[in-house]
C-alpha cells in the first residue's frame, strides 16, 4: 500500500507505519517556544506566560491569550514543582507490542490557574500514581540539555 492509494472505506486504513517523507515544511516552535526551550535549556527552568485578564498561566507559554486573545509577552518562572492533574498508564509500545515495564504520562498543574504540561512519571508505580500527586521535574545535567523537551527526563513524586 503506498502513502497516495485511495480507500473508499474508513475501515481499510487503521494507522500508518513507516516513515512519511517531508521535503518542504519547516517546523519552528515559535516566539514563546523558543523562550520556553532556551530557559529550559540554559536556566533548567520552566516558563510560562500569565493572562492578567482572565488570570490564566500558560505552560508551556503561548504569545496570546486563548481565552480573551490579549497579548502575552512577559515570561514567568512557574518553579519544577507541580500536580498531577490526570494520568494514563501505557502498557503496550507504538508498534503494539507489550512493554516490558508501563509507562506512566502525566499532565501537570504548577499551580491554580494554569494549563498543564504533558510529560513523563518516573519513580512511581501504577498502583501508586494519583490524581493530586506532588511532583518534581528531574533534568538532564545542564551540559547534556540541547534545547528540547526531553531535557526533562520526567518528573517524580516529592517526598
Amino acid at each position: 500500500m503506498t502513502f497516495s492509494e485511495k480507500f473508499q472505506k474508513t475501515t481499510d486504513v487503521k494507522h500508518w507505519l513507516g516513515d512519511m517523507e517531508v521535503d518542504h515544511f519547516l517546523y519552528t516552535a515559535g516566539i514563546a517556544g523558543e523562550a520556553f526551550f532556551v530557559a529550559l535549556r540554559d536556566k533548567g527552568v520552566i516558563l510560562g506566560t500569565r493572562c492578567e485578564l482572565c488570570g490564566i498561566t500558560y505552560v508551556p507559554p503561548r504569545i496570546y491569550c486563548e481565552h480573551c486573545f490579549a497579548e502575552l509577552n512577559e515570561y514567568t518562572d512557574v518553579g519544577l514543582r507541580g500536580r498531577v492533574r490526570s494520568f494514563t498508564i501505557a502498557r503496550l509500545g507504538k508498534d503494539g507490542n507489550e512493554l516490558k515495564k508501563p509507562e506512566i504520562f502525566a499532565v501537570i498543574d504548577f499551580g491554580s490557574g494554569t494549563t498543564g504540561l504533558l510529560h513523563k512519571l518516573g519513580e512511581v508505580t501504577p498502583e501508586t500514581v494519583k490524581v493530586g500527586l506532588d511532583v518534581e521535574a528531574v533534568l538532564k545535567p545542564k551540559s547534556q540539555r540541547g534545547g528540547h523537551i526531553t531535557d526533562i527526563e520526567y518528573f517524580r513524586p516529592v517526598g
